[in-house]
């Protein structure tokens, strides 16, 4: 079997996936991920992440939001790397990208940008957004 990916919603999916199971050569991987994160959650982070970039730096430098979502994944454990342009001038990230992350990926990610925000003074710009934590990030959904 060639990669595939079943989404659990129903029965019938379910189903399948105990099918694909039983079928499934040896040495064949199986990874299992919860539920993908959502739409308020990116919308959330990418809020939080343009808040961060206007306002803080980093070892003395200004970063793009981009840049601050690729330190924030690897503070909390993401693979990052860095590797060479392909036409030599400068290096590109790259590693697991956030649209990856699960809901309660991305709600560990949101509670960990509050808390570094929180510690160094960020403003948030969107009323919906700390402090005070008026909603848990979990629930955003």
């Amino acid at each position: 079997m060639a990669r595939a990916l079943l989404i659990l919603a129903s029965d019938t999916q379910r189903a399948t996936a105990r099918r694909w199971l039983e079928q499934a050569p040896p040495g064949s991987r199986i990874e299992f991920k919860g539920p993908v994160r959502t739409l308020p959650q990116s919308a959330k982070m990418w809020a939080m992440l343009t808040d961060v970039a206007t306002q803080k730096e980093h070892c003395g430098r200004r970063y793009v939001a981009d840049d601050w979502k690729i330190l924030f994944m690897h503070a909390l454990g993401r693979e990052a790397r860095f590797i060479p342009a392909l036409d030599g001038h400068g290096f590109i990230p790259i590693g697991q990208s956030s649209s990856d992350l699960s809901k309660e990926e991305m709600s560990d990610l949101i509670e960990f940008m509050t808390a570094w925000g929180a510690e160094k003074g960020v403003e948030w710009t969107d009323p919906a957004l700390p402090p005070g934590l008026e909603c848990n990030p979990r629930d955003a959904a």
